[in-house]
């Protein structure tokens, strides 16, 4: 368990502090993450990482020299916003464009994504590798599936090596492509991890037992097994690795061929019990004729308190080599010995702070009432997410990693501040209920915390500042939702996501304003589809997100997000009917 935090929200806040305090001479604050506090040669590509926090030295413990010039670090166990990861870009970027690399989990993708597309608005050009190193979480004919592990520190490496060498932005990515294509990963633990504040595991292994192929997320393993020998562990992780479906293309035979060993522990092992098993993992790869080059033992991605570990074989080719032996100077990682490069002094300051708030625009009277009514909806929002919050969370580990009713709440909580704080500055309902999913995509992050962020910001933008909302607007917005999330999240109905709950909403809501119903009746209708739509979600298999590498799991079990969808639909329902019942309410 995690045992030293003050309050569980702030965390990841006061870590990320914490680190750049003890740290200084690496790296410094920005908005979102870190970036190097050494100077870089400009027109050298910028190469930006990041994730959710808790898995240190991933991801700010790889910014520095010969590595990461930037690293966007979300909140625990979540990805970072896009506000985030493009605001690290920004200031990481020195004019020959940015590579963005992490690992290929659902809201890291959104996320980097959508500030990729922001990045290249504003003339940055702009790259994208995912890492895809887990053989567990899909067969080698989807590898583009595949999520990201310690394979994370092989593809970061080679590519800012590029970087280093003068590459442009178009070789670092094929050199980072490369570096994917022959990394290979595999990992098992023994117990779960638990977030701060959290009186349980995001997920447990039975006494005795070891879950096998596992996420570092606390996503469920492929297989649970006795726990073996260290031995039997070893020859285990070597045999599935060294499966001739698993060579990388152009390694015909382990025999000859060079391979970077890199046993990873995931937050509690012992080093000395890693030593136990690379003794064995050293001789295993030397009876298949391997040529180990520069193992490493060690953390290189962690989940908190989670006792397990990871093997990853990255093999090598002339280019690959050569590149390897750039040298490496980082606040978690050094290789060789880098000449030091002078503090970056001109850009302290200024990006330590928040940017400025936009100013309010002017709303009418009526926009104004409704703006209270948006808010009261959202606190209903946040005290139905913290009522049910540890049931979703249960639903979430079944087949991901238990963090749903975490990151919603983190996320709602940030919308009611956000709208709360633009009520009292005068704002109308559509500016509300953008700054509202500001908040809640930038706390939350994740998938989540990108859809909920979409959805109320496409509400408020058909809602307006102008009038008082009616329900053909308010149809309109939900719809305008609905398409928004569909396109950004590339979901559709029966994937077992959100949307099987959403689109059921948002068609029903839509129906009955135009047969005349009055806002708050055809809401209850609504919500009263989606309810029984996310409840059928139980007899779907997951076709994405972290769920669907154990799909199988999942079954018998409704979507945590169409569940939470429906439970938030239901509830905003009983506070548009009370808001009906007053003179100021809602236009029928």
């Amino acid at each position: 368990m995690t045992r030293l935090f003050n309050e569980p929200d702030a965390f990841a806040d006061e870590m990320i502090a914490g680190f750049v305090a003890a740290n200084r001479r690496y790296v410094r604050s920005v908005p979102g993450g870190v970036v190097r506090s050494t100077r870089s040669p400009q027109g050298q590509v910028a190469v930006v990482v990041g994730g959710g926090s808790g898995h240190y030295p991933a991801f700010g413990g790889l910014v520095g020299q010969g590595l990461a010039h930037g690293a966007a670090m979300g909140n625990l166990f979540a990805s970072p916003a896009t506000q985030q990861v493009h605001s690290v870009a920004r200031a990481a970027q020195h004019g020959a464009g940015v590579l963005l690399s992490y690992g290929n989990y659902a809201g890291d993708v959104l996320n980097f994504d959508a500030a990729q597309e922001q990045l290249r608005a504003e003339g940055i050009a702009c790259e994208t590798v995912t890492v895809t190193d887990d053989i567990s979480s899909a067969p080698v004919a989807e590898r583009h599936r595949r999520r990201g592990i310690a394979g994370d520190l092989t593809v970061f490496r080679a590519a800012a090596a590029a970087a280093e060498a003068g590459h442009d932005l178009a070789d670092v990515a094929r050199v980072a492509r490369l570096a994917n294509g022959r990394t290979r990963s595999f990992g098992v633990a023994f117990t779960g991890c638990t977030l701060p504040g959290a009186d349980a595991p995001l997920f447990t292994v039975p006494e005795g037992r070891m879950a096998v192929g596992l996420g570092i997320h606390g996503e469920p393993g492929i297989d649970e097994t006795d726990i073996p020998t260290a031995d039997e562990l070893a020859e285990r992780l070597v045999g599935d690795l060294l499966a001739d479906a698993e060579l990388p293309d152009g390694v015909d035979s382990p025999r000859g061929a060079r391979v970077v060993p890199i046993l990873n522990g995931l937050g509690a092992l012992k080093y000395e019990e890693l030593f136990v098993v690379y003794r064995r993992v050293a001789e295993l790869l030397e009876a298949a004729g391997v040529e180990v080059v520069d193992p490493h033992v060690g953390e290189y991605c962690t989940s908190f308190d989670m006792a397990g570990c990871s093997l990853t074989l990255f093999w090598l080719d002339d280019e690959l080599a050569e590149l390897w032996e750039t040298p490496v100077d980082t606040p978690a990682y050094r290789r060789g010995s880098v000449m030091r490069a002078e503090f970056d002094t001109a850009t302290d300051a200024p990006e330590s702070a928040d940017p400025a708030t936009p100013t309010i625009p002017d709303a009418t009277p009526a926009s104004r009432a409704a703006a209270a009514t948006v808010l009261a909806a959202l606190e209903t929002v946040a005290e139905t997410v913290d009522a049910h919050a540890d049931e979703l969370g249960r639903m979430d580990a079944i087949a991901g990693d238990g963090d749903h009713g975490i990151g919603m709440q983190r996320g709602s909580h940030a919308a009611v501040a956000a709208a709360r704080e633009a009520v009292e500055a005068g704002a109308g309902a559509g500016t509300t209920l953008a700054r509202a999913g500001d908040g809640w995509s930038h706390r939350a992050g994740g998938t989540s915390g990108a859809l909920w962020g979409l959805a109320l910001r496409e509400v408020g933008a058909t809602l307006g500042d102008e009038a008082a909302p009616t329900r053909d607007a308010v149809a309109a917005g939900v719809t305008a939702a609905d398409t928004g999330i569909r396109s950004y999240g590339k979901a559709e109905v029966g994937d077992k996501t959100m949307v099987d709950a959403l689109v059921p909403f948002a068609d029903a809501l839509r129906r009955e304003v135009d047969a005349g119903s009055r806002l708050a009746d055809a809401w209850a209708s609504a919500a009263s589809e989606a309810s029984a739509a996310a409840a059928a979600t139980a007899d779907l298999l997951p076709r994405m997100g972290r769920a669907r590498p154990h799909a199988e799991k999942s079954l018998g079990t409704p979507d945590p997000g169409a569940h939470s969808f429906a439970l938030i639909v239901t509830a905003v329902g009983e506070t548009l009917a009370a808001a009906s019942a007053t003179p100021k309410g809602p236009s029928a």
